[in-house]
């Protein structure tokens, strides 16, 4: 008995029924070097641009993930997963940029030891590539650290939202920075003294509130300076000094309320010691303080944002607060 052959599915035409083409998936097709140049491009099409023929400041690609390698300041080295933003200028008599060409520099160097140097290199490669003017690249990832409980003597990992970022210019120049996430107890010292005057004169046996709150520090690196992300870790501990726990006993949990009772802190207080540690570091040379106090007093937040004051450089303009809840 033969095989008859399924007939292929018809539809109307100008001249008549045509056959119409097979929904499948041909797993054996081999793209060749005359067919891949045979493929439509649309960025050279006639009418490409559309709307406005004006400059574009940045585009790019943003959440695109891959694991990248980093160094720790005792020379240990981590994987971590890695959210990558990179964007690029692009003229007005361009239609776009091919984007897969920003996610495979990041490719080109996945084994290497990422740096805020590395962006350089980076940057120019994508740069050129795009054939942009401007370029810029943020790298975010979680950054652990093996914090020690204050009395007990346990250990447990903190993490910390860190960032790397560079930017390069149609003249070269290129600049460093990087962002980072502090998250600690504030005790309000108004609350404080309010709680001690009841004990003192009425007996009434009352609590201080404080809260969880967290300080955002962007800072960019002086020329040829070399900062690990411990190092602005620690600048932020020996600042704010009431840092959230990992793990605790009970003998732990006496201690934070001991710490909390020797550094009572408006957000005030809070941007002022931050800004005296990065002011005093040579390898900074301008820096932003974003700190938020999520009040248990009241249903709003307290707030306040510093810079160092360098001419041209970081204002105190910050309105992203809801970032900063913890």
């Amino acid at each position: 008995m033969s095989k008859t052959k399924k007939p292929m599915f018809l539809h109307a035409s100008a001249g008549g029924m045509a056959p119409r083409i097979r929904r499948r998936y041909d797993h054996a097709f081999k793209v060749t070097p005359a067919y891949r140049k045979s493929l439509p491009d649309m960025m050279e099409a006639v009418d490409a641009i559309q709307g406005a023929p004006v400059p574009i400041q940045q585009v790019g690609i943003a959440g695109f993930r891959l694991p990248l390698r980093y160094r720790t300041r005792k020379g240990e080295v981590l994987s971590l997963e890695t959210s990558v933003t990179g964007t690029v200028s692009l003229e007005a008599s361009l239609k776009g940029i091919n984007m897969s060409r920003i996610m495979r520099s990041f490719y080109d160097h996945k084994d290497e030891i990422v740096t805020p140097d590395l962006l350089r290199r980076i940057l120019v490669a994508y740069q050129r590539k795009v054939e942009a003017l401007h370029a810029r690249v943020k790298l975010t990832f979680s950054y652990p650290l093996l914090q020690k409980s204050l009395r007990s003597g346990l250990e447990g990992y903190q993490y910390y939202t860190v960032s790397f970022e560079g930017t390069i210019d149609d003249a070269g120049k290129f600049r460093r920075f990087i962002e980072f996430d502090f998250v600690y107890s504030s005790a309000c010292p108004c609350s404080a003294e309010l709680a001690e005057h009841a004990r003192d004169t009425r007996d009434a046996f009352a609590i201080a509130h404080n809260q969880r709150s967290k300080a955002r520090v962007k800072v960019e690196l002086a020329p040829g300076a070399r900062l690990a992300v411990e190092d602005l870790h620690a600048h932020c501990l020996a600042a704010l000094r009431t840092e959230t726990q990992v793990m605790v006993k009970r003998e732990d949990e006496q201690a934070f309320a001991e710490l909390n009772g020797a550094y009572i802190k408006f957000v005030e207080d809070a941007a002022r010691l931050v800004y005296e540690r990065l002011a005093s570091d040579n390898r900074i040379a301008d820096f932003q303080v974003a700190c938020s106090h999520l009040e248990s007093l009241h249903s709003h937040d307290a707030v306040s944002v510093i810079c160092k004051g360098v001419p041209g450089g970081f204002s105190a303009d910050f309105m992203d607060f809801r970032s900063l809840v913890c």
